[in-house]
């Protein structure tokens, strides 16, 4: 299975436009940060962009949040970089025959979306505020 890491490299981008307001934020800076290259996070901002959670400038390495970091929840970036919006999956290829096989897909997508919802609650809750400030409180204890 291929995980895809769109969600933590934009929170990324997020909070280095914040922690690193005042430094170099062109895409070839950030992508070493996340160890990427400048092409994905250019892509990244992108999608930021028709969020309409961050400003950039062509040809400029300006690029800007249009909120405050608390207005910002983790759920707006992940609808932002377009993930596959269901987190769990069910196995579409079951045996209708069997008794477990027959009835599992639709019972499991019932509890599926009650989780779904929940963790998308939750994600609703978690600014990108409170991201930043984890990584500042993490940074003066090392």
């Amino acid at each position: 299975m291929k995980y895809s890491y769109k969600l933590s490299d934009a929170i990324h981008v997020l909070t280095y436009l914040i922690i690193y307001k005042d430094g170099d934020l062109s895409s070839k800076t950030i992508a070493d940060s996340i160890e990427s290259n400048a092409s994905t996070v250019r892509n990244l901002m992108s999608d930021l962009r028709s969020a309409g959670l961050i400003t950039t400038k062509v040809g400029s390495a300006s690029p800007a949040l249009n909120a405050r970091p608390s207005e910002i929840s983790i759920l707006d970036v992940y609808k932002a970089v377009d993930m596959d919006h269901n987190l769990l999956h069910i196995d579409p290829k079951t045996n209708p025959q069997c008794v477990v096989g027959g009835s599992i897909q639709d019972v499991l997508d019932d509890a599926y979306a009650e989780i779904q919802q929940s963790a998308f609650q939750k994600m609703d809750e978690i600014t990108i505020a409170d991201i930043t400030e984890g990584i500042l409180q993490r940074q003066q204890q090392d």
